[in-house]
């Protein structure tokens, strides 16, 4: 599938935490189908925040579509993920043309691993500038380092390069 291609996603915490904290939710819609959250996804972005990164609880737009709880395939389980990806990525085996949303480098292995799509918070940021939906690539991820996702200064350039925002 292209990257232009419509197709659902199914969507773990941090990406929500992070777009959320920057008011850049909508960036999840991008793909013009569904978004899916799972409800172990669901508890870890409602719960009381932890982390001092994190100031809010997310509050779940009404197009976010939440999944129950299904068992994790072992092809899955034997990455020894936390629940959240495991969730994400049982229910997107479960959908093979859903595209998985999530930033966890061991996750992304494991998505890639089992043949699924995958792109993460940053990717949908330079989506959302090849497409015109944002008019600064630049200005969002500062957003979404302010709000504390950590990205290097060489991965935020490397990227922004890929957008013509470069320096």
């Amino acid at each position: 599938m292209s990257e232009w291609a419509p197709s659902d996603v199914v969507v773990n915490a941090s990406p929500l935490i992070f777009l959320y904290g920057s008011g850049q939710l909508e960036l999840l819609r991008l793909y013009q189908g569904r978004v899916f959250v799972p409800s172990a996804v669901v508890a870890e972005v409602t719960a009381k925040p932890r982390h001092a990164s994190r100031a809010a609880v997310v509050q779940l737009p009404s197009w976010a579509e939440v999944l129950p709880d299904i068992p994790v395939p072992a092809a899955v389980a034997e990455w020894d993920l936390g629940p959240g990806e495991s969730a994400v990525l049982a229910h997107a085996r479960a959908t093979p043309s859903a595209r998985v949303v999530l930033d966890d480098l061991a996750a992304r292995r494991c998505a890639r691993a089992l043949g699924l799509q995958t792109t993460g918070t940053l990717g949908l940021v330079l989506l959302a500038k090849k497409s015109g939906r944002i008019a600064s690539a630049r200005d969002v991820l500062s957003s979404l380092r302010a709000g504390g996702m950590y990205l290097s200064d060489a991965v935020v350039e490397r990227a922004l390069g890929l957008v013509d925002e470069g320096r």
